[in-house]
């Protein structure tokens, strides 16, 4: 019981021993402790107020083998329980040796359950079946898993187990009773699963035969029999009892009597002239997951009992799984519409819908209206429907519907009734309604789905294919069930062979056939409803390779205005053939966007048009991304070199709405530069990565960044553009740099170098020369370090680019540090910082002080250190990146401990590892040597021998010279 079944009365507390066992006052959980202090609860509580003594409570809890201290341990959970029960503790009652729990009526839910099965009993025996059926159902949702879940011992066990046998005995009694209120067609569904999962229980097998014999099923049943009979004599080496027996020979009597009991529609109803519709679908026995959507929709339906009338709608794609979650809904709301149900399929996917007229007729006749009745215009249809319904409890499921114009007759108007409806369309229109958008399943709840239909010892053995065939069916259930049942239904094949089957998206859609399901032909239906400019619109936007796409990137693709492309995909989303992210952001499912993209290039979009849509897209993102970087970094002559765009971007009104853009477009904008690394589009790509190089030093798409540049390297080298080449060539080894990959970075930038002067292009000569000198820099080879700098510094100036001189001054200043000019380097320092204060607050001038608050550290003068490297820490995070703030900590940790201040470094030292994975392996080592310095300071040589040894560990990994430091570190004089 999950926070508010059943009524308490005297006492604010309530228990639940009907799964797991627990404690609530009010609407608050309380923490009943460890398991056997539950266990000493549960033990009481099912005692109904009754004393149990110490020895029967020992035994309950720890059976033949108690612990020495089992006495005291029960006086320590008890006293503790007392203690978690607060200004209720005087239900714990200590007597006559032992304890016992006393609430008031109702505040146990096995208490509620068993005054409820009471309750029906006595319904049942006066005659009123549908009383009788509906308190046995609430009894029967009290429960809530496994009785007593969690919980070890004798008494646990033996209680669970006469639990879980009632139930059983109560599923059986509410299963009969639906047979005798004409209930057969639904039970055969809840019937053949529960037989499966007790095979041996006569009962169930013998309601199972009654409900398929009145289905009309009657070879079914003595099947059953039959399958029963092999079974028991197998297993038990017996006979079927002699009800089954009899039940054999009257159903191949046909038997009269056992027809649907002629007292069944007297009970459905309070009118002679009403009957009882059960006209909904069977619910499917492996129905997975979706929790959350069907307590909202519950919870929807439930407002039934309060006198109005409740319209629920579901919206998603097709294969989504709307009908499943809408039938499952349904039948477990049953007992809120004593009435009957009524179920239609509204075709609304299809050519040719059905019309409203028709579907009345159908409803009424199963309401009882005699055809010569049945008025024949809509508008009266509509109005004696809801006169029939007046004064019933009555759910309509509207399955598969077009529209709200197509559903608006069939509700049912009448308070206490209710309609739940699915469509591929979000109907907005519909008054009232309340909207519920059907998602993909989880990954958890999707492998549950796969696992449930192919077998768990299938799925165990190789559970990452599993994972791979669930992920690359989108997590779409009608995918996930066709993929399952085709993998069944081949003994031979194992996941592998289907993960890798599904894994060639070219092919993913004809792989997801099985039988007559095809998640191809699913789509279909809704894209055949589209007009042409909406059909345009859907192949168009699939051509992106991003996650998802923005509403101002789309009305470039789709060459309209904004407002007007707005409108369009809009009515893309309430189809379900899209989804909206989040406002103003769109995004396919995965299996829809292969589905579109066969649809674009099946003649209906020509190669040319295809080419241009794409090719707007990439001006878009490179002209904005420009206007970031200028903003970012004012006077950097990149932006003078990119190549021209035929399209503006947007304009930002600040910095922080330009660093908005560029990190939510990150995955967008990467997607479209490794899409358009060919042909006229190729050096536009490499100008992208160029442009979005904030991307690679912010560290959150460091590895996705390094993988665009090394496909646009790739594709420029096959193309021999040589322009191309040298800049892919340098954010290449941009990103190995920063992934402490030193000697790919400096091969990379080396190519750059000679490639760039080959083209006479300035851009990767500066930047790959200021790269070459940090790269030497880091692996101590100071003289080549010197000569790369000042190579850079020559080369910026000839362009006029004074921000990147600046940048380049700043790493000369390294450089004399490492070879003891200090004064010299600090001087360096401050000409890069006095560059660019003279440009504003920039990302650039935090480079400038952090390499100035360095040289000053060496210099000694760690006062002034620490002023710069913290201005510098602030700047790093308003421009987030955290790559340069770890590196700030690290430096003010260093300041720290040259200012005797271990504690400050340690903590300096713990935020930059906070940081991890940035900077790569080498400059977690350096951080580990920084912090076990500082922690041996505070005399914690244990920890600080234990930062170097994984120090020394991952210097010799990647072979850096640092390991001989640390090495002298870890010598036992050092760490005395």
């Amino acid at each position: 019981m999950a926070g508010g079944k059943g009524q308490v009365q005297g006492h604010q507390l309530r228990f639940t021993v009907l799964g797991p066992v627990r404690a609530w006052r009010g609407e608050q959980q309380l923490a009943t402790g460890a398991p056997q202090q539950r266990a000493l609860l549960a033990a009481l509580l099912l005692r109904g107020g009754r004393t149990a003594t110490a020895p029967e409570l020992v035994d309950a809890l720890w059976g033949e083998d108690p612990p020495d201290a089992a006495i005291a341990a029960l006086r320590t959970y008890a006293s503790r329980l007392r203690k978690v029960f607060g200004p209720d503790s005087q239900v714990l009652a200590s007597e006559s040796g032992g304890y016992a729990i006393r609430i008031g009526m109702g505040a146990l839910d096995l208490d509620a359950a068993e005054h409820l099965a009471a309750e029906a009993e006595k319904a049942q025996h006066s005659g009123d079946r549908p009383k009788a059926r509906n308190l046995i159902a609430q009894a029967l949702n009290l429960w809530d898993g496994e009785p007593l879940a969690g919980l070890q011992g004798p008494y646990a066990e033996t209680q669970r187990i006469r639990l879980s046998e009632w139930r059983l005995s109560l599923i059986e009694t509410r299963l009969s009773l639906d047979l005798e209120l004409g209930h057969h067609a639904e039970a055969v569904s809840e019937l053949t699963a529960l037989t499966a999962a007790h095979p041996l229980r006569e009962r169930l097998r013998e309601l199972l035969m009654l409900a398929l014999y009145r289905s009309g099923r009657q070879a079914e049943a003595l099947a059953v029999y039959a399958d029963t009979r092999r079974l028991l004599a197998e297993d038990l080496g017996v006979d079927p009892c002699p009800e089954l027996s009899e039940l054999q020979q009257r159903i191949l009597q046909a038997d009269a009597e056992l027809a649907v009991p002629t007292t069944a529609s007297a009970d459905l109803g309070t009118r002679a002239a009403f009957v009882r519709p059960a006209q909904l679908p069977a619910t499917v026995a492996d129905f997975t997951g979706r929790a959350a959507f069907i307590d909202e929709l519950s919870d929807q339906l439930a407002t039934t009992e309060g006198h109005v009338m409740a319209v629920s709608a579901v919206a998603g794609i097709g294969g989504v799984g709307k009908t499943t979650l809408a039938v499952h809904v349904a039948h477990a709301a049953r007992r809120h519409f004593p009435d009957g149900q009524l179920y239609v399929d509204l075709q609304g996917a299809g050519p040719v819908v059905a019309d409203p007229h028709a579907v009345l007729g159908a409803f009424l006749r199963a309401l009882g209206i005699m055809d010569s009745a049945i008025p024949d215009s809509l508008d009266e249809r509509a109005a004696l429907y809801r006169s029939t319904l007046d004064g019933h409890r009555v759910l309509a499921l509207l399955d598969n519907a077009r529209d709200a114009a197509q559903v608006r007759p069939l509700l049912p108007g009448t308070a206490g009734c209710a309609a739940l409806i699915t469509s591929r369309n979000r109907m907005v229109d519909l008054e009232s309604a309340h909207l519920v958008d059907l998602d993909v399943m989880s990954p958890e709840e999707a492998l549950d789905l796969f696992t449930r239909i192919v077998g768990e010892e299938r799925v165990s053995a190789e559970r990452d294919s599993a994972m791979d065939v669930v992920a690359a069916c989108g997590f779409l259930p009608l995918a996930i069930r066709i993929a399952a049942s085709r993998l069944a239904s081949r003994r031979t094949w194992t996941l592998s062979v289907l993960a890798r089957k599904l894994g060639d998206e070219r092919r993913r859609l004809v792989e997801l056939r099985a039988g007559d399901l095809a998640v191809e032909a699913t789509f279909e239906l809704g894209y055949g409803q589209l007009e042409p400019a909406q059909a345009r619109a859907f192949r168009l936007l699939a051509l992106a390779d991003g996650p998802d796409i923005s509403l101002a990137a789309a009305a470039v693709v789709l060459d309209m205005d904004v407002d007007d492309a707005e409108e369009l995909i809009e009515s893309l989303v309430d189809a379900s053939l899209l989804e909206s992210a989040a406002p103003s952001r769109y995004r396919y499912h995965d299996l829809v966007r292969l589905y579109a993209r066969d649809r674009a290039e099946r003649d209906e979009l020509p190669p040319e048009e295809r080419g241009a849509a794409l090719a707007r897209l990439l001006d878009f993102y490179l002209a904005t991304a420009a206007q970031v970087y200028a903003i970012e970094r004012p006077g950097d002559r990149l932006v003078d070199h990119l190549a021209p765009t035929k399209r503006p971007g947007l304009t930002f009104a600040d910095h922080d709405a330009a660093l908005d853009w560029l990190f939510t477009e990150a995955d967008c904008l990467l997607a479209c530069a490794q899409q358009s690394a060919h042909g006229d589009t190729l050096r536009r790509a490499a100008d992208l990565l160029a442009a979005a190089t904030d991307l690679a030093e912010s560290g959150a798409n460091a590895r996705r960044y390094e993988a665009v540049a090394q496909h646009i390297s790739e594709a420029a080298q096959q193309a021999g553009d040589l322009q191309a080449e040298g800049r892919a060539r340098f954010f290449l080894a941009k990103a190995f740099t920063l992934a402490g990959r030193y000697a790919q970075a400096d091969e990379e930038a080396k190519v750059a170098v000679v490639v760039g002067m080959a083209a006479e292009d300035p851009v990767p000569v500066g930047r790959a020369s200021v790269q070459r000198a940090i790269i030497a820099l880091g692996q101590k080879r100071l003289a080549d370090a010197e000569a790369h700098a000042l190579r850079a510094i020559d080369a910026y100036r000839a362009d006029g680019d004074r921000p990147c001189e600046g940048s380049a001054l700043c790493n000369l200043s390294r450089v004399h540090l490492e070879t003891n000019r200090i004064a010299s380097a600090v001087e360096i320092a401050r000409q890069g910082v006095d560059i660019y204060e003279s440009l504003g607050r920039t990302l650039r001038l935090a480079n400038a002080k952090y390499a100035l608050g360095v040289a000053l550290t060496r210099a000694a003068r760690t006062t002034e250190a620490l002023d710069q490297l913290t201005e510098a820490l602030a700047i790093f995070r308003e421009s987030r990146q955290p790559l340069w703030e770890g590196m700030a900590h690290q430096r003010l940790a260093e300041a720290y401990l040259a200012s005797k201040r271990p504690a400050q470094a340690a903590s300096h030292a713990e935020q930059a590892l906070a940081l991890r994975g940035i900077g790569g392996e080498w400059r977690r080592a350096i951080l580990l040597t920084v912090l076990g310095k500082a922690l041996m300071g505070i005399g914690q040589s244990g920890r600080a021998e234990a930062c170097w040894r994984e120090a020394l560990s991952l210097h010799e990994q990647v072979g850096m010279p640092e390991a001989d430091e640390v090495r002298r570190l870890l010598t036992p004089a050092a760490v005395a």
